[in-house]
């Protein structure tokens, strides 16, 4: 039996075990230590990030998109992606979106509340400083300080953005509302890609983090109620059909997501290609300073542009005039000859992945 390494409130975590889960796929569940996080997994996978999965075989993998494609590969049917490439596409940007941008205020509601990050720091470290001797109180202290540094302090959130970072959270909850209230999944009657990719940042994190969990309990439990459907979701009793084409009330979200994350990643490149390791941008208005550029963005950015690229004529005549509406076509295509070289891209999820953030501070 495959055997997933991670946290009960990592968010990358929650978004595996929400797919596993809903496939069916049995697994043993083991709490990440400090030691391994640090030491086993970078050496196993090549990055200090959850979760990590080892396979009955001795293989080891990371990095959870590449992950569930692969997983897709064992266990296709039922498959989490819509037949329709239109469709398709759409939960590949959303699911992106989802690790990616929505990672800002997920790690902001986190670790810039008290009330959030006292319980957060207590779980963390009771968990992974098991194997750590040191007095608890600097453990919690010490696992406070470097999540709050380099995921709020070092990732742009600053008193000038604050609100739009907080904005991006009570937005989506307004986009994505109206939707759970019509059906129950993102797309019809059973969950996609898109809906495993929101469970990254709604479920461990925004549902269940104590000052957004609030926020979505009092103003839109539809969305909290989608949370636990996902969650509780099993591809042999969660049957259904999918919604026919784009559904109007997708386009908001969708116009979002050009708006900030497409943005983000056509402003990550421009950084990354030109040599700069810290980056600006403006998005929506609101200035951000002083991000880190990653590499692994410019490989999302990559990889949407080629998964676009691949679709055939019918369905690009089915989707562009929703993308152009939408405003994703022009960023989605801006950068013409995007190139990660990330080295072990046709092996990912196997070998050596690359991590997000090339700089975190231990």
């Amino acid at each position: 039996m495959l055997k997933v390494y991670g946290l009960k409130v990592s968010y990358f975590t929650g978004k595996l075990e929400a797919y596993l889960r809903y496939k069916e796929i049995p697994y043993d569940f083991h709490e990440m230590t400090g030691r391994e996080f640090m030491r086993t997994i970078p050496e196993k996978t090549g990055a200090m990030q959850m979760p990590a999965v080892e396979l009955p075989d001795g293989r080891w993998m990371t990095d959870s998109s590449p992950m569930i494609d692969w997983f897709e590969t064992q266990h296709p049917d039922p498959s989490i992606l819509p037949e329709d490439p239109a469709q398709a596409f759409l939960c590949r940007l959303i699911e992106d979106y989802a690790d990616e941008w929505l990672w800002r205020p997920a790690m902001h509601y986190r670790w810039s509340y008290p009330l959030s990050s006292k319980l957060l720091a207590r779980q963390i470290a009771d968990a992974m400083g098991r194997d750590i001797r040191a007095p608890g109180f600097l453990k919690r202290r010490r696992t406070e300080k470097r999540q709050k540094h380099n995921f709020v302090d070092r990732d742009g959130v600053t008193p000038d953005t604050r609100a739009h970072v907080e904005g991006s959270y009570l937005k989506l909850l307004d986009l994505l509302e109206p939707i759970f209230q019509a059906r129950p999944f993102l797309l019809g009657d059973r969950p996609t890609l898109a809906d495993i990719g929101l469970m990254g940042p709604l479920f461990r994190h925004f549902a269940m983090d104590p000052v957004p969990g609030i926020i979505m309990r009092e103003t839109a439990p539809g969305v909290m109620a989608w949370v636990y459907r996902v969650w509780n979701a099993r591809a042999s009793c969660t049957g259904g059909d999918l919604v026919s084409g784009i559904p109007d009330d997708l386009l908001p979200l969708l116009r979002e997501v050009a708006e900030t994350h497409l943005e983000a990643l056509n402003a990550n490149a421009l950084a990354w290609q030109a040599g700069e390791a810290r980056h600006g941008m403006t998005l929506q208005g609101t200035a951000y300073r002083d991000i880190q550029s990653s590499q692994y963005r410019v490989w999302c950015l990559e990889m949407l542009q080629a998964r676009y690229r691949a679709l055939d004529e019918t369905a690009r005549e089915i989707l562009d005039p929703v993308l152009q509406s939408t405003g994703v076509l022009e960023p989605l295509l801006r950068l013409p000859d995007v190139e990660s070289q990330y080295a072990n891209a046709a092996h990912a999820p196997f070998g050596k992945s690359l991590p997000v953030f090339a700089e975190i501070r231990n």
